[in-house]
């Protein structure tokens, strides 16, 4: 977007005011990052790479939720509860004989925080070595260009401000968590011991996610789900073999339902739940897990001193999609203060990080294409997916030819005999709109997908690239020979 004359003499202003506030007392810098989370710290190494002067302020930790509570250390968890499964598969279906004892809950909760804490240690060491002051204090905006950091004084930023506070867990109506017997998705790896039994409410990635690990360790789970579907953001053909998936692992699933009532009791929490069917039907679970969603935290943030207002959800809307700038010139948002299209991703924070400390140097620059961001859901089986839904695709009025086929199609998906299918979406004799996958390691088989949805590659254009036999990947070449017309095991 080319700026008009007036927009950049508002600009050239308020750098006056800036350098006038600085002279007056308060620390100078050109970019001020408020928030240390994967937004916030990539913006900070970005810009100072790019020979800009960086102060990122963090009242916590930096690494924000993903590294602390969330990406990192659920993954970390989710791969030893694949261990735990593995020995299962092993036993039962491939005669090796071995047995699983117990779970050594203080050993896997120690390596889980060695993990975490080695990235830590590795995010502060880039920053420092980036030259980025890092401050540990809330920081409070005073003005479009200024904000005053606990601790610290205030801090004037001459090129702009990035708000990357980040979000909260959403907590049920009436209720508070506990950290023991009721807890979010940010305190439910650090809850004490492992409970015998879960109640998860809320069946987006993250509630599916604590409802596989939960399973994997020998808890009692039931799933409920308001929506008519598990991970309703996906394709309804992928969400069906998710739910058929677990249901074979033994977690009670409960979509098209509603959480009517629950109390905390002695022994763990008491609930009544609405099912789909119309039925009342008691629940009762040593813990519940709450994973109804994330709000964006903008408490203390100052918004109103600064001329920022949020939308109803408490986001704060960029007046440029293409620079992530609000209404106000010189600030800028990233990451889970983002409305949608944003997706409130890690991975997508990176990438708005990156955008954002461009824009703040001056280079030239796109826009996130939030079309192409992968989605992956790290259960088990998982889910990965990039672009339009079968639903989607048709609802935007496109021609559409669709292609599904079984992981167990290909040799490799026999082998693992879990399952899973490959499902593209494209225009009749057009572009590939959309892949989405289910079964074993396919958050690992997404990023060729996301090359062909982003690049508006056909099928044609990527049926002569050669995937390695025997692999899962193969089933996905498979999918887009078969589309492409030179299917050797499928035909269309």
């Amino acid at each position: 977007m080319t700026r008009t004359s007036t927009e950049q003499t508002d600009q050239a202003e308020q750098a006056e005011q800036a350098e006038q506030a600085a002279n007056a007392g308060g620390t100078t810098t050109d970019v001020l990052v408020i928030g240390g989370g994967t937004g916030g710290y990539s913006t900070a190494l970005r810009a100072a790479a790019l020979g800009l002067r960086v102060v990122l302020a963090e009242r916590d930790a930096v690494g924000g939720t993903c590294l602390h509570r969330g990406c990192i250390p659920s993954k970390a968890m989710l791969h030893a509860a694949e261990l735990v499964d593995g020995i299962a598969e092993a036993r039962e279906r491939w005669g090796v004989k071995a047995t699983l004892d117990a779970v050594d809950w203080p050993s896997l909760v120690a390596t889980r925080d060695d993990i975490v804490a080695r990235n830590h240690r590795g995010v502060e060491g880039q920053l420092t070595r980036a030259g980025v002051t890092v401050v540990r204090g809330s920081a409070e905006l005073t003005g479009p260009r200024s904000a005053r950091v606990s601790g610290y004084g205030e801090v004037v930023a001459r090129r702009g401000v990035v708000l990357a506070t980040g979000s909260r867990p959403r907590m049920l109506p009436g209720g508070a968590a506990d950290g023991r017997r009721v807890v979010t998705s940010d305190d439910a790896l650090h809850a004490p011991g492992l409970p015998g039994s879960v109640l998860v409410v809320g069946g987006g990635a993250i509630g599916v996610e604590y409802a596989s690990l939960h399973r994997s360790l020998g808890a009692d789970v039931t799933l409920v789900e308001a929506a008519d579907r598990l991970v309703p953001l996906e394709d309804a053909e992928v969400s069906r073999h998710l739910l058929r998936g677990l249901r074979k692992r033994g977690i009670r699933v409960e979509a098209g339902a509603r959480l009517l009532e629950w109390e905390v009791v002695d022994e763990g929490v008491r609930a009544v739940v609405r099912t789909a069917r119309g039925e009342s039907v008691a629940v009762a679970a040593e813990r519940l897990l709450v994973a109804v969603g994330r709000e964006p935290v903008t408490d203390g943030l100052g918004l109103a001193a600064a001329g920022l207002v949020t939308d109803g959800r408490g986001h704060v809307v960029p007046a440029d999609w293409s620079r992530l700038e609000t209404a106000v010139p010189g600030i800028h948002v990233v990451g889970d203060l983002l409305p949608p299209p944003s997706l409130g991703l890690a991975h997508a924070s990176f990438a708005e990080g990156l955008l954002v400390a461009e824009t703040l140097a001056g280079l030239r620059t796109s826009p996130v294409d939030y079309a192409t961001v992968p989605r992956v859901t790290y259960s088990s089986p998982q889910t990965a997916a990039v672009g339009l839904t079968e639903a989607q695709a048709r609802d935007a009025g496109h021609d559409v030819v669709v292609n599904t086929l079984p992981l167990t199609a290909v040799a490799k998906g026999m082998v693992h005999g879990r399952g899973g299918l490959v499902k593209v979406v494209a225009e009749r004799a057009g572009r590939v709109l959309g892949v989405h996958l289910v079964g074993p390691h396919v958050s690992e088989m997404i990023a060729e997908s996301q090359l062909v949805v982003g690049w508006d590659a056909e099928p044609a254009d990527v049926a002569h690239h050669i995937h390695p036999h025997p692999t899962l990947s193969e089933a996905v070449g498979e999918a887009f020979l078969t589309l492409a017309g030179r299917g050797l095991h499928q035909q269309h």
